[in-house]
């Protein structure tokens, strides 16, 4: 009856307020708590039939008779203590998870009746000093509907002038202006290199000077970030069982200075780490905004494939991965009202732009030009880019932006010049002899 009347409160919760039941179950005292009292029913369970094996007075039987008993006992024992205590463990490495990743205490307000949270895909190859942000991405999302923006920024963005008011702006009241050597991408490490210039409650000094930055491009508060490791995003699409994407178009796993070693093909494909951070990274025939297009393309895929059901049944192996591939300031207390919007946005439209050419030339535009954009955007313009553009608009599960493709990209998202190709007066980026460097 305890159990049932518990069912039946948190069905009427979630139907209430859908945000409260997720922060309760989300919750590392309730998880510890949950965990606990698991174990306490295992063991209950076990001395249940351990003091029925007693009171049987088993010693009256044939041996034969005994054997069976004592065999279907220690069944029962495995079936039920066994099946609490497993549980038990998955719940406690899911509480680990949640402690190692959202570790911040902070809430934060939605701003104007919006979250917006900064997606950054890093990159600390062995053969690199320190940490770049290669792929970066503002998601903006409605905090009463769930309606979702999605914007990407060339990681080689230059010409970056801070907010008035912001730590960067002191830092750098010219802003973030030499050419090539002051591209987006590099403030991540810049920040972690002068940490001792940032207040002392900034405990990511490279992640706030790039939300800075953003801040400043969109002409949007950001109220949290999030970081996954390229790298250790292979090992995080193996413990959740692969990613589906579209594939647009035969993408090379290989080239540059080491040799093609295989082909990921088109169409519709389910994949495993290792080839999502190929096809995520490849760079073979391909110019950094198509590359920056497939990365967008798998990130999204995992962030509306991931579901609850899959983070259960897979919360060690990402309990295992999770503090050195994700980090991120948002609290777990906000992960209930976070959650119920994103279960919101993803049965609902997304509307991407990657401000990169033809849209914009990352070395010379105009702020206030993608400032428009942004609000047009996020206030359900049908052609926010003034493109004509009408398929701007689609459903974000369907993520599957390719390489050389313009199919699912929206106007301005994709880079219209011969594959390979690099912006003018600028350097070719480095080749690459694997997914991992």
């Amino acid at each position: 009856m305890l159990v049932l009347g518990l069912a039946v409160l948190a069905a009427l919760t979630y139907l209430i307020s859908p945000g409260m039941l997720l922060g309760i179950v989300t919750g590392p005292w309730f998880l510890g708590a949950l965990a606990a009292f698991l174990v306490v029913a295992g063991l209950f369970w076990a001395f249940l039939f351990l003091d029925a094996l007693r009171l049987a007075r088993l010693r009256r039987v044939q041996p034969s008779t005994r054997r069976l008993v004592a065999f279907l006992t220690a069944l029962l024992m495995l079936l039920t203590s066994g099946s609490l205590f497993t549980a038990a463990w998955l719940v406690w490495a899911g509480r680990t998870a949640v402690t190692n990743v959202f570790n911040a205490s902070e809430r934060q307000a939605p701003s104007h009746g919006r979250y917006n949270v900064l997606l950054i895909g890093s990159d600390a190859g062995s053969n690199r000093r320190g940490v770049r942000a290669d792929t970066l991405m503002l998601a903006s999302v409605d905090a009463a509907t769930g309606r979702s923006a999605l914007f990407g920024f060339a990681r080689d963005t230059e010409n970056i002038n801070f907010r008035p008011g912001s730590t960067m702006a002191r830092l750098m009241p010219e802003g973030w202006n030499c050419g090539d050597q002051c591209l987006l991408n590099g403030l991540y490490q810049w920040g972690t290199e002068h940490r001792d210039q940032f207040p002392p409650e900034v405990k990511n000094p490279g992640a706030e000077a790039t939300k800075e930055a953003v801040e400043a491009l969109s002409g949007l508060d950001i109220q949290y970030y999030a970081m996954v490791d390229l790298v250790g995003f292979r090992r995080f699409v193996d413990a959740v069982g692969g990613v589906d994407v579209q594939v647009g178009r035969r993408t090379p796993m290989g080239g540059g200075t080491s040799p093609i070693s295989g082909w990921i093909e088109p169409g519709r494909q389910t994949l495993d780490g290792y080839h999502a951070l190929w096809y995520a990274r490849s760079r073979e025939g391909a110019s950094n905004y198509d590359r920056m297009a497939r990365q967008k393309c798998v990130m999204t895929a995992m962030l509306h494939q991931l579901d609850p059901q899959t983070v259960i049944l897979k919360a060690q192996d990402i309990a295992e991965i999770s503090g050195g591939t994700v980090e991120t300031d948002i609290p777990s207390g906000d992960l209930g009202r976070l959650g119920a919007l994103a279960m919101k946005a993803r049965d609902g439209d997304m509307t991407t732009v990657n401000f990169t050419p033809p849209l914009i030339q990352p070395w010379n535009y105009d702020p206030q030009r993608i400032h428009e954009i942004v609000q047009k955007t996020i206030a359900g313009d049908p052609d926010p880019t003034g493109r004509g553009a009408t398929s701007g608009s689609r459903r974000g599960s369907t993520s599957g932006s390719t390489s050389g493709s313009t199919s699912g990209a929206t106007s301005g998202s994709q880079r219209t010049s011969t594959p390979g190709a690099t912006p003018r007066g600028r350097r070719p980026a480095p080749r690459s002899p694997g997914p991992g460097e």
